[in-house]
């Protein structure tokens, strides 16, 4: 059993599935603020095709799966569980740019 929602969007999240989705957007969204220092860091010093590059790349693309798995939490958590909190609206935000950018990846290759 869930517990009651509130009508209004100005709360915090009440249900465990919109807790989640807030935390796992707030792992995302610091993970984007690490990503720039540490790409600044290592890129001086990483051999061409060595561990730290690939390492790097993993990095990028479990920041892409948190965000997307913000979003799915996120949008369940509003469609079943009637959430309606503000911070679990902006979950939604990385899953559609972590979309974006897949699909910017796919129909313009570089």
């Amino acid at each position: 059993m869930t517990p009651p929602a509130s009508t209004s969007i100005w709360h915090l999240p009440i249900t465990p599935m919109g807790k989640l989705a807030v935390g796992l957007a707030a792992v995302n969204l610091l993970m984007s603020f690490i990503s720039p220092a540490l790409i600044m860091l290592r890129s001086q010093n990483i051999p061409e095709g060595g561990w730290q590059q690939t390492l790097l790349s993993l990095y990028g693309i479990f920041m892409l799966i948190f965000g997307l798995v913000a979003s799915i939490v996120g949008l369940v958590a509003l469609t079943r569980k009637h959430e309606r909190s503000w911070l679990v609206w902006l979950t939604l935000w990385p899953g559609v740019s972590a979309i974006l950018l897949i699909l910017g990846e796919f129909i313009f290759p570089h």
